[in-house]
């Protein structure tokens, strides 16, 4: 067997795969963690919040895990959480910049929560729990399969909270005038922050319901 080969084995074995399937159900950051709940109850009355916060979390935790995991050797215990701010931080300000500088719109949408990518608990966990004790490229995969996971929550809460609030999807109406007509009227309540809790509980319902691994047994 040829060395490169070896090395795509290595790359995307079964154990590396298991960082990108395992935080889209039985590890799920959200659902199963619970981390980072605020943004899925702040920015998920649209989908293309939701989809832009997902696109900012995937840069700052994939490229954050390779930089922190590329200087876990070299990083002295006692500051290590202040060097993973500093670096939370700085790619944070990179986002905020291109976001204000191609989807302005959007940026406006997403106000302070982009900010507070910072102190979101899914990035802060990741470094201080994968990236410093494992390789660049399976810290990458950890912060994309979080991410995805991440990402997938927000989508399924958005994707009610704009549908039954208000009608649309991205922004344009889905359901028809016809129905409006036939005495349909948009809960306002989808729109209503603890309406994105109610949500929350009910994908968190479902998802245990689904999966034995995660029945919790007296």
């Amino acid at each position: 067997m040829s060395t490169e080969v070896k090395e795509k084995e290595a790359l995307f074995s079964k154990k590396n795969r298991q960082l990108l399937v395992n935080p889209l159900d039985d590890d799920n950051p959200i659902t199963v963690q619970v981390l980072g709940i605020c943004s899925a109850l702040a920015i998920t009355v649209k989908i293309e919040p939701a989809i832009v916060m997902s696109l900012s979390v995937l840069f700052v935790l994939g490229v954050g895990n390779v930089i922190i995991s590329l200087m876990r050797n070299i990083i002295p215990s006692r500051i290590r959480i202040i060097v993973q701010l500093v670096v939370v931080a700085s790619l944070v300000i990179i986002v905020d910049q291109v976001l204000k500088a191609y989807v302005y719109d959007v940026s406006k949408q997403l106000s302070v929560f982009v900010g507070l990518i910072i102190t979101n608990c899914i990035v802060m966990g990741r470094f201080e729990a994968f990236a410093l004790g494992n390789s660049p490229w399976r810290s990458f995969l950890d912060g994309v399969g979080n991410t995805a996971g991440y990402a997938m929550i927000l989508v399924i809460v958005s994707f009610f909270r704009e549908l039954f609030g208000s009608g649309a999807l991205f922004g344009q109406q889905v359901i028809p005038d016809a129905i409006y007509e036939a005495g349909y009227v948009n809960n306002g309540m989808m729109l209503l922050p603890p309406m994105a809790l109610i949500v929350v509980g009910v994908v968190i319902w479902v998802q245990r319901a689904r999966n034995e691994k995660l029945i919790e047994t007296n």
